[in-house]
């Protein structure tokens, strides 16, 4: 204490002696000089002075941060003297602490040494909300075990179920703590129990932390008090922040003081849960003002946290706890005993049920003092329990909550946190449900709940202490009670029920999420969830809690007018229905499994009957629902109902002891009634005026998350029921719910009170399923978990074929995720693999991408397809058409059926004997008559029955027959007492038996207007009687309605002693429901049938012959003995009805006798249809509506099959072999003229100037052939910071260096024709070969622009879809008028010599306008021409056109038009694998469109006549005089030498400088010059490749050999010529200093020579055939890749051709060279020598051309994906050094980039969008780190492409949130990148989007 008075009395500044020895607190040395002097004093026996001294410097040091504190409240801010003042105090004072507790060591030692003694076994890694984790499910004991990735990768998890996910909430890592997973998935670091070899920490190391903690933590209290006004309003969200800045440093240095390890989070405990520490700082005494003024502002912060809750009715008969002192002396959690007596007394008050609603709502709430306690009390005992209190205050932030958990390692810590935790959970809810933003704090709060609760034993301890479970159920009653309305379900008026209101923020937001969350973990654990389930107490609560959600969200039908605004509360109460109350029911459940827990269930069954009772009562519920109004929430009827499902499957308990008395089951089965019959109402769209949202109601309630805890319950409790209660009165109820109790006559018109007629026929099908359903489902009645599992999965296979993923979503698993892990378990993955077959992904070459889907086994559909199951499970009524399809198409397939046929008939597992009374419904008369009826009926052909309705009947029947009771003999057994005597229509109730009894007359009550009443044929009868006519002629009437209300009076009269009060209605046929129809009169039928002859004419009718019927066992006796065959398995109804006879010969021999009987007898005619108007109308209307739709598909079918034989000839576009040419080529050569077909207009003619036709094309730019490398290894995509991509090897960079190096040393003009761009952003033009008229086109493109929904494309920047096969297009390329194949001009070879050709071929190309049309007139063509070409301009950027030193330059224009052209071949050639040896026509044959590209072209590049003294081909074909040269040395710049100059480009310049059409020989003659040339290069690269012996040997051998004959077509003596001339120069002479680098070790052989001169050649050679081959139409010969060379040339005309090809081929033999070889060579290496006087190096760069590159691929991906996704997800960009929110990486190139962010953005563009057009020219690739997805740019617009990583079951995982492993998918990888190559992706990719340049 003395310590502390000795503080104290420093703060006020009173006389201290130690005082004077402390320095004042100056720089860091005096900071570490105090710290040893301290530490040193401390740690002497006596250390008081010491302590005193340090509390001294605390307290001074610590103050230092009060004037912060003053600024954050805002009103003393001119006390912080300043921002920088305040904050550099703060500094310092950590700077103090950090000394401190060093003891005058350095901070980092400290540290260090501290983390030596961490005995730390777990890791408890804590992160926040989107981090990515892992669960493994295999390891783990609970399902929210989680661990970090890093404890994931370094444990072994191979073959687990485990997988990825993003934290939601934020969690901790679980490795170490055997808790929570299993020992065995450990990583290798918390393997180890360390303990024991962890030595002890010596006592000095942490003595000052001590000391200074408990300061240094009051200090952050202080702050956090004094920064908290309450104000009259919630405190404002900035002003909370703006403190929680200010603190952020302090939090932080805690927060890394709790990574220190083990040994100083222990120290941290004991700080923080020390009650002196905490009593001696924070009691507020003392004298210091400071002090004290921070602890009344405590005081009021408590207070006004409603620890007194203001808007509360709660605490009445309560004294209001005096909060002004500071001991909150009421009594804490030792007294809050509350007995049970008390509760269950105060409990009977509420039956009393007089009082008004808001006292009852009290009365019910303030049941006992123990509540109050829970509610109001928080006493703080120590600085975890105040800092806890504050977080909560402050909303959890996030530092906040990160500090707490870090501790949790802690066992002590955890005890304690998890104690103080619970004392707060009443305070957490009240905050949570005032906070604005509760969705964060939801997640905060769970972030900490879910490591406390998890934990069995801790969870255990904290119930047993702290009354947890209490707690929890208090806490979330009171929570509930805020949003309470009255409920009018039933008796608006008078119902004393209150129920949630769905509309209040509260359920809307899931605010109570986190509370209910914490409870269901709770119960998870069998300790805790015993605990509850013997408290009768907490029961009681707790169906007081479920009794809120009963009857929720109330829907009344509209009748007149559509509902004016439609509510969507129906998600929210679903949602609380599901988490609320199901999810806590089946983690009760999940406890409930062996038989010595049958007490359990009877408390619950007790208590749940209980709180029905009351509702019933409470809703002045008697035996009639109110009409119009449906819940679909009925939670205690499922409680009620699945814990009796679970006592008699695991408990066996005898049902019939948890069962109430026949008027409770009475009650019981009427709502979950109702719901099943407004189903079948909302089905029929009588609901429709209620708005989509009811019909969302109804999908929701049967839908795969809910139906387990919803229909499922309430069609087991029906069955229940049904199976305890009078069979008659149940059917009969059935009818009346479902409103077709009229419709039940013998007569053909009728009147129906409740119904429209057109709904009739729905809800009938409706009633007759229902019944199907309740009798054959056996969920719960006996069937295992795994039979269970698989009808599931059949069912949902039937319908469709389903991917892994989706099965799993849509079985249906108990929603509590601890009751056993159902999917990716054992059994599912057994029974799915025996149920059906995988589908592997299949890659369409439309592009469509599938995923790997499981579909039934030939033997599911053979034995266990169950159309029962399948219309239970069917969201989608469509669903159900569907299942039967498939079913039709495999019984079509196996031969077994051919026809339509009708859901097969399924054998039943057997039932459960406690519920064997459920098969009485079928032994009844009632549903004998209304069978008989409906047979009749249908065998009339009355309105509004269809198959559908003969179906269930026929169903209901067979049922019967499989299940009848007792084994009758054979003589008639009468069961007729004298109680029976109005069922006249049947003797008894077997259905065996009642199957053969003749009826003879009925007497029916028809309306007088019915035409019917003066025939004998079928009348019409009253509203709802059916009355009969027995043989004896006696008449009594059976109507269902009354039926059903007399037995329901008899059993109540069983029940309750007042029988003589009853007053029974009277049975009479006058009896009928209000508002009835006209007159009614009396009319007997003549009806003289039983079941049996009606089905036997029935098979008559539906096999449309007399007779048909003949008994099988006539023919075959076998068949009585052994009656399972087959063939009645599978077909219609004809089979059905034979399967029935036969079942009901074999049981009883005289059913079988009267079958033959009235076999034998002829069969009276079905009576004739009298075509009356009316009865037209009864003509199936529905059979006429089947045969328009089968005509309607068929008809599409034919629209299809045309659809697609025209899109696989005109649009194939990932299969080019089988291509059949189109219009374009084809032309006969005959021809004189090209004929097009316009696709607008339909009319065909030759292409004109006034009126042109175009092809419609698509231009775009394009980058992939600037992707080809020289190398054949693949680059890979970069998985660690080594493998980074340097583009400098790609084909775009090579041509860049070399354009911009031959701009340094030559002339613009010049060097802009040595070359070719276009390797990036070239122009790449494709077709789909349609053609229209210009002017037709830009009709079309009016009407386009004029049709606003449009989506994908723009109109405005040009594009379209073409309108014959809508393949995308943005241009039109006119089609040159004239031949398409120049066949006149180049059939006959001329015979002039090449001397003659080449001055041709020189006048030719200096004419400038030698066109047919002379430019100067404007036609409509030659505009169309100069509009294209613009276009083709504005199609890629202007850096990729504009070269010229000069901007806009002409010569820039002329490069950039034959690069286009030579963009477009070298494509092409790719396209074909980049060589011709296939040959054949074009790949893209029918669809090439070159020829009319280079109309185009040739027209733009005459307008630029070339210089002729510059024009190159002089240079090629003469001898220039010396003195020109010399001339052209004195200029600045020279021209670019010509063996500098790109072959093919030269090539395309002179072409495209000749007139068009160009004649053959000319053509050939160019090509032959140019090869020359070329030849040359190829002579002078390998020159230079080879070392200095080899030349000079080569000299000496090839000047041998020069006096030979043909010297010109030797390569040696050509390469010595050349060798020797270049030798003059100094081209070799540099060599020298590189000698060493430069010697190539490859020995040259001639073999080797030759190989590389034509592999120099070859590519010029490709290019120039595939030229030739559009130019002139010829076909391309095929031929091995060794003799592509001398295939080409032979085609080119280059051989002679008398070549023989006996010898070796030499490729020099195809030499012909125009003027004397050696001189002409030496005239060119004399450019080069003058070039190289002054820049050798650069000359012999310029020479060595690579020219074989190979094909352009994309980046090799990983086999795994986890290893893309851990090295990007966590990377920072480059650019903007942050981590990316959505990454990506671009596919081509392997840069990083943001998609979507803003940080990266430049000029409005985002980083993706610029990215695509720096590397791929508007093209970008990307993969999408987070979401394994391929996203695909393509100019303005972009698609989702798919991904091309799958799991193990071929499905993708879009946005990871299945987390499985994924594997890289080549077939798919490879889809993609021959996509990117063809430039198909507008083709093939359907939805595109615009993105707005925010990619």
């Amino acid at each position: 204490m003395a310590a502390a008075a000795a503080a104290a009395a420093a703060a006020v500044g009173g006389p201290q002696p130690p005082q004077a020895e402390l320095p004042a607190p100056g720089p860091g040395l005096d900071k570490a000089a105090t710290a040893a002097h301290l530490k040193a004093a401390l740690s002497r026996p006596d250390n008081r002075a010491g302590a005193e001294e340090l509390q001294a410097l605390l307290e001074r040091v610590l103050s230092a941060e009060r004037p912060l504190a003053a600024a954050a409240d805002g009103e003393e801010a001119a006390a912080a003297g300043g921002g920088g003042g305040a904050g550099a105090a703060e500094e310092e004072a950590l700077e103090w602490c950090k000394c401190l507790l060093a003891g005058g060591g350095g901070y980092d030692e400290f540290c260090a040494a501290v983390r030596a003694y961490d005995p730390a076994a777990l890791c408890g890694l804590v992160w926040t909300a989107n981090f990515v984790a892992y669960r493994c499910r295999t390891c783990g004991i609970s399902p929210c075990m989680s661990l970090c990735a890093e404890c994931f990768h370094q444990g072994d998890h191979t073959g687990h179920d485990f997988n990825m996910f993003r934290s939601q909430a934020g969690g901790a890592c679980d490795c170490g703590d055997s808790n929570v997973m299993r020992e065995s998935g450990f990583c290798k670091r918390h393997q180890i129990k360390s303990s024991s070899n962890i030595p002890c920490v010596p006592k000095d190391l942490l003595m000052m932390s001590e000391f200074v903690l408990p300061r240094f933590i009051f200090c952050l209290i202080q702050y956090l008090r004094e920064g908290y006004n309450e104000p009259a309003d919630v405190p404002s969200e900035k002003d909370l922040n703006k403190v929680l800045q200010l603190l952020e440093p302090q939090i932080s240095f805690l927060e890394d003081l709790t990574k220190m390890g083990g040994a100083m989070r222990s120290v941290l405990t004991q700080v923080l849960t020390n009650q002196q520490n905490y009593k001696d700082l924070t009691s507020g005494l003392g004298e210091n003002a400071c002090a004290k003024k921070s602890h009344e502002k405590y005081l009021i912060a408590l207070k006004s946290s409603g620890l007194t809750y203001p808007e509360d009715k709660l605490v009445y008969g309560i004294q209001e706890p005096s909060a002004g002192t500071s001991t909150l002396a009421v009594q804490g959690f030792s007294g809050a005993t509350g007995t049970l007596g008390q509760l269950d007394s105060s409990d009977e008050e509420d039956q009393d049920g007089s009082q008004g609603l808001g006292k009852r709502k009290r009365v019910k709430l303030s049941s006992s003092t123990k509540d109050q306690s829970i509610m109001d009390v928080l006493k703080h005992k120590s600085f975890l329990e105040e800092l806890l209190f504050w977080t909560i205050k402050y909303e959890f932030p996030q530092k906040m909550v990160t500090f707490l958990l870090n501790m949790l390692p802690d066992q002590e810590y955890k005890v304690a946190f998890t104690k103080t935790f619970v004392q707060h959970y009443a305070f957490i809810m009240k905050t949570l449900k005032k906070s604005h933003e509760s969705d964060t704090m939801s997640n905060r709060i769970v972030h900490i709940s879910v490591q406390l609760f998890s934990n069995e034993e801790l969870a255990r301890q904290v119930t047993e202490e702290c009354q947890l479970l209490d707690i929890m159920v208090t806490v979330l009653l009171y929570m509930m009670e805020s949003c309470l309305i009255k409920s009018e379900l039933q008796d608006e008026e008078n119902s004393l029920h209150v129920v949630v209101n769905c509309g209040e923020a509260l359920l809307k937001n899931n605010t109570y999420w986190p509370l209910v969350s914490d409870f269901i973990n709770i119960l998870s654990h069998q300790s805790v969830a015993k605990r509850f389930l013997e408290d009768h107490g907490l029961l009681v609560t707790w169906m007081n809690f479920v009794s809120f959600f009963q009857g929720m969200n109330l829907n009344k039908r509209e009748l007149n007018e559509h509902v004016e605004f439609e509510s969507q509360t129906y998600y929210a109460a679903f949602a609380a229905e599901l988490e609320a109350c199901a999810q806590p029911m089946w983690g009760l459940l999940s406890h409930c499994k062996v038989r010595e827990t049958q007490e359990y269930t009877r408390n619950v069954v007790r208590y749940c009957l209980e709180a029905l009772q009351d509702w019933f009562d409470a809703i002045n519920f008697v035996d009639e629902p109110a009409p119009n109004q449906v819940t679909f929430h009925l939670p205690l009827h499922r409680y009620y109902a699945m814990f009796l499902s679970k006592a008699v499957k695991c408990q066996e308990l005898d049902l019939d002891s948890v069962l109430p008395d026949q008027e409770m089951l009475m009650k019981l089965m009427i709502h979950p009634l109702q719901i099943q019959a407004s189903l079948a109402e909302i089905h029929s769209n009588m609901w429709v005026r209620n708005g989509l949202q009811i019909k969302g109601q109804a999908m929701t309630y049967v839908q795969s998350h809910f139906c387990n805890s919803m229909i499922d319950p309430d069609i087991y409790l029906l069955q229940v029921c049904a199976s305890r209660l009078d069979p008659d009165y149940f059917i009969s109820s059935v009818f009346e719910r479902f409103k077709v109790v009229d419709l039940l006559t013998m007569a053909s018109q009728h009147q129906n009170t409740v119904l429209d007629a057109e709904h009739e026929r729905s809800m009938l099908e409706g009633a007759l399923t229902f019944l199907v359903i309740l009798l054959s489902l056996r969920l719960h009645l006996g069937m295992s978990d795994d039979e269970i599992l698989r009808a599931e999965m059949v069912a949902q296979l039937c319908m469709n074929d389903r991917t892994h993923s989706s099965l799993l979503d849509l079985i249906p698993e108990n929603p509590n995720p601890k009751s056993g892990i159902i999917p990716g378990s054992y059994s599912f993955e057994s029974v799915l693999s025996a149920v059906a077959d995988f589908k592997a992904p299949v890659f369409e070459p439309g592009g469509s991408m599938q995923q790997g889907m499981y579909t039934p086994k030939a033997e599911v559909w053979d034995q266990e397809f169950d159309p029962v199951m399948v219309i239970l499970r069917t969201v989608y009524r469509r669903d159900v058409q569907s299942a039967m399809d498939r079913y039709t198409a495999f019984l079509k397939q196996s031969g077994k059926f051919p026809g339509n046929p009708w859901p097969p008939y399924k054998k039943r597992t057997p039932l459960h004997p406690s519920y064997k009374g459920l098969m009485r419904l079928l032994h009844c008369k009632t549903l004998h008559i209304v069978l008989f009826t409906l047979l009749y009926k249908i065998l009339m052909d009355h309105q509004n029955l269809s198959e559908h309705v003969l179906c269930m009947v026929l169903y209901l029947i067979e049922l019967g027959l499989e299940n009848s009771t007792e084994e009758e003999s054979d003589e008639e057994v009468s069961v007729c007492g004298p109680e029976r005597c109005h069922d006249s229509w049947f003797p008894g109730s077997n259905l065996v038996s009642n199957m053969r009894h003749f009826i003879n007359y009925v007497r029916v009550r028809v309306p007088e207007t019915a035409p019917e009443v003066k025939r004998d044929s079928p009348a019409s009868t009253s509203s709802d009687s059916l009355s009969s006519l027995q043989n004896s002629g006696t008449a009594q009437v059976f109507s269902l309605v009354a039926e059903r209300r007399k037995k329901f009076q008899e059993i109540i009269n069983r029940s309750s002693s007042e029988a003589n009060q009853v007053v029974r209605p009277k049975t009479s046929s006058k009896w009928s429901a209000p508002g009835s129809a006209p007159q009614l009169t009396t009319a007997i039928l003549e009806i003289k049938e039983s079941i049996l002859s009606l089905l036997i004419k029935l098979h008559h009718k539906l096999s449309g012959k007399q007779n048909s019927y003949y008994p099988p066992w006539l023919d075959d006796i076998e068949i009585l003995i052994q009656p399972e065959i087959p063939k009645y398995n599978h077909g219609d109804g004809i089979t059905a009805v034979e399967r029935i006879l036969l079942k009901a010969a074999l049981q009883s021999r005289m059913n079988k006798r009267i079958i033959e009987e009235i076999c034998r007898k002829v069969t009276p005619p079905v009576p004739p249809k009298k075509i009356t108007a009316a009865e037209k109308k009864t003509l199936d209307k529905e059979e006429r509506r089947q045969k328009a739709r089968e005509r309607q598909q068929k008809l599409l079918a034919e629209f299809a099959s045309r659809q697609k034989s025209f899109m696989e000839t005109a649009m194939d576009v990932d299969s080019p072999e089988n291509d059949i040419p189109m219009e374009i080529t084809t032309a006969e050569p005959q021809v004189s003229e090209a004929v097009y077909d316009c696709v607008i207009c339909g009319q065909s003619g030759p292409s004109s100037e006034d009126r042109p036709t175009g092809l419609v094309v698509l231009l775009q730019a394009s980058s992939v052939l600037g992707q080809c490398r020289d190398n054949i290894e693949p680059k890979k995509l970069p998985i660690t910071e080594e493998e980074q991509i340097y583009p400098w090897d790609t084909c775009a960079a090579v041509h860049d260096v070399r354009l911009s190096l031959l701009q340094r040393y030559f002339k613009d003009s010049s060097c802009l024709l040595a070359v070719s761009i276009g390797w990036e952003g070239g122009v790449y033009v494709q077709t789909c070969g349609h053609t229209l008229h210009i002017d037709c086109h830009k009709s079309y493109m009016e009407s386009l622009r004029n049709d606003q929904v449009l989506q994908g494309f723009s109109v405005d920047k040009g594009e379209f879809t073409c309108p014959l096969c809508r393949q995308f297009a943005n241009s039109v390329l006119p089609c040159y008028p004239g031949s398409n194949v120049e066949s006149n001009l180049w059939q006959r070879p001329s015979n002039k010599s090449i001397q003659d050709l080449i001055k041709e071929v020189e006048e030719l190309q200096g004419r400038p306008g030698a066109f047919p049309v002379s430019i100067s007139s404007e036609t409509n063509l030659s505009k169309e021409m100069e509009s294209v070409m613009k276009d083709i301009k504005n199609t890629t950027q202007k850096k990729y056109r504009d070269y010229s030193k000069t901007p806009g330059s002409p010569d820039n224009d002329f490069l950039f038009m034959y690069s286009v052209a030579r963009t477009n071949l070298e494509l092409e050639l790719i396209h074909r694998g980049g060589n011709l040896c296939s040959g054949g026509a074009s790949t893209a044959g029918k669809r090439s469109c070159l020829n009319q590209l280079f109309h185009v072209l040739a027209l733009h590049m005459r307008l630029y006549s070339i210089d002729s003294e510059y024009n190159p081909w002089r240079k090629l074909t003469q001898l220039v005089e010396e003195v020109n040269s010399q001339q052209g040395n004195e200029e600045q710049q020279p021209e670019v030498p010509i063996l500098y100059h790109d072959v093919t480009s030269l090539l395309l310049i002179q072409i495209l400088m000749m007139p068009q059409p160009l004649r053959k020989d000319h053509f050939t003659c160019i090509v032959k010059v140019l090869f020359t040339l070329l030849y040359t290069q190829a002579l002078v690269a390998l020159s230079v490749k080879c070392s200095e012996e080899d030349r000079s040997a080569w000299k000496h051998t090839g000047a041998l050999k020069k006096n030979t004959c043909d010297t010109e077509k030797s390569y040696e003596v050509l390469l010595s010529f050349v060798i020797s001339e270049l030798s003059k120069g100094k081209l070799y002479h540099e060599e020298g200093t590189q000698e060493s680098a430069m010697v190539s070790p490859i020995s040259w052989s001639p073999e080797s020579m030759e190989k590389y001169l034509q592999d120099f050649c070859l590519p010029f050679l490709r290019i120039t055939s595939l030229l030739q081959h559009h130019l002139f139409g010829e076909d391309l010969p095929s031929c091995q890749e060794e003799e592509e060379f001398s295939v080409l040339s032979s085609c080119l005309g280059l051989l002679p051709t008398f070549y023989q090809t006996e010898h070796p081929f030499i490729s020099a033999s195809c030499l012909d060279w125009p003027v004397p070889a050696f001189d002409i060579i030496s005239q060119w290496c004399f450019e080069i020598n003058s070039f190289t006087e002054r820049h050798a190096e650069q000359g012999k760069a310029l020479l060595i051309q690579e020219a074989r590159w190979k094909l352009p691929h994309l980046l090799q991906l990983p086999e795994n994906y986890n290893t893309i996704f851990q090295y990007y997800h966590r990377k920072t960009c480059s650019v903007c050094t942050k981590v990316p929110k959505d990454p990506a990486v671009c596919l081509v190139c392997g840069t990083f980039v943001c998609l979507k962010g803003l940080c990266c953005k430049q000029q409005s563009y985002c980083e993706c969008v610029l990215h695509s057009q720096n590397c791929g020219a508007g093209t970008g690739i990307f993969l999408l780190i987070n979401a394994s997805v391929i996203i695909i740019i393509r100019g303005h617009r972009f698609c989702l492409w798919g991904s091309v990583y799958l799991d193990a079951h071929g499905e993708e995982d879009r946005d990871l949130r299945r987390g499985k492993p994924l594997y890289i998918c080549k077939e798919r990888y490879k889809v993609l990148e021959q996509q990117w190559i063809s430039h198909t992706f507008d083709h093939i990719n359907k939805r595109w989007g615009p993105h707005y340049n925010g990619l």
